[in-house]
């Protein structure tokens, strides 16, 4: 009877782990935030978000019910070439004073095959909120040896355009791409929520 007793608690507390929604962050030291966008139509120039975050909550292990919240500071931006982020934190771009940052707000994660998803959120930037689509590529979860904490690792793709913000209304497609494609790269570990 003891043994019984033991068994159903176990099997209980398994439940309520189960049900447990936990966090997760990401790790800034090995995420990335980029983007690429054509040049003259002959080129590709890519740039990144340096300060951003993600949280993820969730209570399913394959992350089918989770709640994504993605928040970039605009200054951040860099492509490398100093006047051209600075050109682009001005009121010709992203008018990074008046409008400092850029997020993402998921309203629904699809699994569409075994490690792969279609990720649905808004996105909200220079003072503009659209719906967006983004790929999601789940690439495993391992115990990091040196945290010694879960870390799973992701990577989410698409194209936005820059026209669906009037992001730089004056420079034509000739001269930079309307299309943007967007290449996060994360490591997430978790911790249970309080």
């Amino acid at each position: 009877m003891k043994k019984y007793f033991i068994l159903s608690i176990m099997a209980f507390s398994s439940l309520l782990a189960i049900g447990q929604s936990q966090t997760w962050t990401n790790d800034p030291a090995h995420s990335r935030l980029g983007f690429v966008v054509k040049h003259l139509t002959i080129s590709e120039i890519e740039g990144r978000f340096s300060d951003f975050s993600i949280k993820v909550i969730t209570s399913k292990e394959d992350y089918s019910d989770a709640q994504i919240t993605l928040t970039a500071r605009v200054a951040s931006i860099n492509t490398d070439v100093e006047a051209r982020d600075n050109h682009l934190r001005s009121a010709d771009f992203f008018d990074a004073e008046k409008y400092p940052t850029m997020t993402f707000k998921s309203t629904l994660l699809k699994k569409t095959g075994k490690n792969e998803g279609k990720l649905y959120g808004n996105l909200t930037f220079h003072g503009i909120t659209k719906p967006v689509i983004m790929n999601v590529k789940y690439f495993g979860s391992v115990i990091n040896p040196m945290s010694k904490a879960q870390t799973a690792g992701f990577q989410i793709t698409g194209f936005i355009k820059r026209s669906d913000f009037n992001l730089g209304p004056k420079f034509p497609e000739t001269m930079i791409s309307d299309s943007v494609q967007i290449i996060a790269n994360a490591e997430f570990s978790p911790h249970n929520n309080k």
